[in-house]
């Protein structure tokens, strides 16, 4: 089971990409904080109409509350339901980009994927040719926020140099 926090979602989705997870994925879990953030916050917005209707999304409800408090001293909700969810899902992976988000669940030993992965792992995969100009769109496009460090070293990671 993979779960997925909102930044990876909205950001496919405003490159019009959003068919990359479940064809990497299969089925992704969302807690219901995520499904808030994305389809109801703003039922307009990028993937909002997708994730309401996508037969690949199951939304969880995460049980452990304490939990969700806990990590909601330093993340914002999407954040903490995900990583909760991961947790009571025994996810093989969690799909976030946030730094500290990315950090806490780490420490609790829980395997993360930003959306570079994500692309690198499409492509391995075949199932899309290049990464630069969907990479180029997430941040010009949806204004996903990338060092050029890491833009570099994605691009060597796929050949794209």
């Amino acid at each position: 089971m993979v779960v997925s926090n909102t930044s990876p979602i909205i950001n496919l989705a405003c490159i019009g990409r959003l068919n990359l997870l479940p064809a990497l994925y299969g089925q992704i879990a969302i807690p219901a904080a995520v499904f808030h953030e994305i389809a109801v916050i703003d039922p307009e917005a990028p993937g909002a109409a997708e994730i309401r209707r996508a037969p690949w999304v199951q939304t969880w409800n995460v049980a452990n509350r304490p939990l969700v408090a806990a990590l909601s001293l330093e993340l914002d909700p999407g954040e903490s339901e995900a990583i909760a969810c991961a947790l009571e899902r025994q996810a093989s992976l969690l799909l976030i980009d946030e730094r500290r988000g990315r950090s806490v669940a780490q420490r609790l030993g829980v395997p993360v994927m930003g959306l570079p992965g994500v692309l690198l792992l499409a492509k391995q995969r075949g199932i899309i040719g290049n990464i630069r100009p969907l990479l180029d769109a997430l941040r010009h496009t949806a204004g996903f926020w990338i060092t050029d460090a890491l833009y570099a070293r994605v691009m060597e990671e796929a050949s794209e140099t």
